[in-house]
């Protein structure tokens, strides 16, 4: 089954598979899931620490224990599994709190002013695709979501917070593949609806890049109804929680986006496509997959 895009669930990801971008993930947790087990065991990742990263201007406590976050925000549905460990030898933690948050198809963040393209668009009183979920025994948490667009300034990620004993122990940004964003954002709606152009990749945007090697990709696989991002977090109990206001600057830098200080700092970069065109295998523009099955609404073609 078939969009009227033409996209194409198996398509999709097989069309792309070839793009170092899309198996990439974390360079020390990369191997995908089985399709058949939800679970997300850190006996099969490396132990490492998550590294903290900018929290940014867009974060508030919705105090929303939930694990659909959609709200009605359409988009390519997207389940998304995190699992909680000791970062040192891998053993879940029970009973961590989990925030995530992230923007729409469109780039806009619930709950500010600011939001769209031209900065016009109040989301004020709103809290879509914001959550939290507490793990269970295992470590892990679920939350059904929508695959996050893009804004000026920034590649597309999903935030999240883990909070232990009710303090914040790891501020953080998760991360997908560019070969696949770059075919969602160019053939599906409302992904492809905006007159403004993708400007930032994950190799240009310059806090995904503070994490250097480390940069926290998401593992991403396909089920018959949605994409399913895995990421296991490693947390330093050690390291005690973050100080006040970590990682939470004053404001956005002049001239930023939506992203505020997720947006590059002045004269980082002039606007437009990103040096070198489109990402690694995808010059031309994307290939149009071929497959069966659709996780995309959509008519059958």
């Amino acid at each position: 089954m078939t969009n009227e895009t033409g996209i194409s669930r198996r398509g999709t990801l097989a069309g792309l598979a070839g793009s170092a971008a899309l198996l990439v993930t974390d360079k020390a947790a990369s191997a995908a899931s089985p399709a058949a087990a939800p679970a997300l065991p850190a006996a099969a990742n490396v132990c490492r620490m998550t590294p903290r990263m900018v929290e940014g201007p867009f974060y508030f406590d919705p105090d929303l224990v939930r694990e659909d976050i959609t709200e009605g925000r359409s988009g390519i549905p997207l389940k998304l599994v995190l699992q909680v460990t000791e970062g040192a030898t891998c053993q879940p933690i029970p009973g961590a709190r989990v925030d995530v948050w992230h923007c729409d198809a469109t780039g806009q963040y619930s709950g500010y002013d600011g939001q769209g393209d031209d900065q016009g668009i109040s989301t004020k009183g709103e809290k879509f695709l914001r959550g939290a979920q507490t793990t269970n025994g295992t470590g892990e948490v679920t939350f059904k979501t929508i695959y996050p667009g893009w804004y000026r300034g920034r590649t597309t990620h999903i935030h999240f917070k883990v909070l232990l004993d009710e303090k914040a122990m790891l501020t953080g940004q998760m991360y997908f593949p560019d070969a696949l964003s770059e075919y969602i954002f160019t053939s599906v709606a409302p992904y492809n609806g905006r007159t403004a152009k993708r400007d930032t990749l994950n190799s240009t945007d310059w806090i995904a890049g503070a994490d250097g090697d480390h940069i926290t990709f998401v593992s991403i696989r396909e089920e018959a109804d949605a994409y399913v991002a895995t990421l296991v977090i490693g947390v330093d109990r050690a390291a005690g929680p973050e100080p006040a206001g970590f990682g939470r600057p004053p404001g956005p830098p002049p001239g930023a986006g939506p992203g505020g200080p997720g947006g590059p700092p002045p004269g980082a970069r002039p606007p437009g496509p990103p040096p070198g065109g489109p990402p690694p295998g995808m010059e031309g523009g994307p290939v149009r997959p071929r497959g069966t099955g659709s996780i995309v609404p959509g008519r059958d073609t």
